[in-house]
């Protein structure tokens, strides 16, 4: 059994991290409420945009104006992955890479596979074995649409000149601040609706499809990385928040733990020297 000195020492040291742990939870509950207001006001426009973008794509099928729907054979793949800058937040940087890896390894293999780092934690490891050709982690520093237009700029040239022919991203969407779900999405060519849906749905166009196409296609898939840019910064938040609630919740364990094998331990010592005097005051009297 460990002396009440090392006890002690251990019981100071696990309270200390304790109330570390549970500063942190306070921090990213509240920085949590914010981002997920942001990403539930955010993801029904996301979404009716991107289905009219699908639509439009289709009606324009073939149209030399619809570069970004433009379907080639793919070999060569950019995979951005979306992780944080930080860690202490559970599986949420570590499924991200996982995920990546499985896309180079399993489901474009053979095939040249470049990733695009958004956070440091997915650069800090993805680039050690892959070639990252960008490393965007800065964009947290200042979340905004217009820093995330020039990313999604960036990733829409790299497509049009013919450098990679099928962007893909990756990245954790938000469900609740317990649950993130994994999400693999393709950015670019746009993908059709699937089915007939497409075909349901009469639109009139002003002035005409070619001008929408210049204009909204652009802005809406810019809208769409920055939903998973807003998606992933919501998980990060709540995957840390879970994180911090458990380790304050394993921490009070061990710290009570600690507690009452140091009280056991005080205990036994001045049972020992109760047993030390009593015998000594009878050695005496013999």
């Amino acid at each position: 059994m460990a002396n009440l000195k090392e006890l002690r020492s251990r019981i100071t040291s696990v309270s200390s991290t304790m109330q570390i742990t549970s500063a942190m939870k306070m921090v990213s509950a509240a920085k949590l409420n914010k981002a997920q207001m942001a990403i539930t006001a955010m993801r029904p426009y996301a979404d009716k945009l991107t289905e009219l973008l699908q639509s439009l794509s289709a009606s324009l099928e073939g149209d030399s104006s619809s570069a970004y729907s433009e379907q080639r054979e793919v070999n060569k793949v950019l995979v951005v992955a979306i992780a944080s800058n930080r860690g202490l937040a559970g599986a949420f940087n570590s499924n991200i890479i996982k995920a990546s890896k499985d896309l180079y390894e399993n489901v474009y293999a053979g095939k040249q596979v470049d990733f695009v780092a958004i956070g440091k934690k997915v650069n800090d490891i993805v680039s050690k074995t892959h070639t990252v050709v960008s490393n965007k982690s800065e964009v947290f520093d200042d979340l905004t649409f217009a820093n995330v237009a020039d990313i999604a700029q960036e990733l829409m040239e790299m497509f049009t000149n013919g450098s990679y022919d099928k962007v893909v991203l990756v990245y954790n969407k938000f469900k609740n601040a317990a649950t993130q779900i994994v999400t693999t999405e393709q950015f670019l060519p746009i993908k059709p609706i699937e089915g007939e849906s497409n075909n349901n749905v009469d639109y009139i166009f002003e002035p005409s499809k070619e001008e929408i196409v210049e204009q909204l296609i652009p802005k809406s898939l810019k809208t769409q990385l920055y939903k998973a840019i807003r998606d992933s910064f919501a998980s990060e938040h709540g995957a840390r928040m879970t994180a911090m609630h458990k380790a304050t919740d394993n921490a009070t364990e061990l710290r009570d733990s600690l507690k009452l094998q140091y009280n056991k331990a005080r205990q036994a010592a001045i049972t020992n020297e109760i047993l030390e005097i009593v015998g000594g005051a009878e050695a005496l009297n013999n």
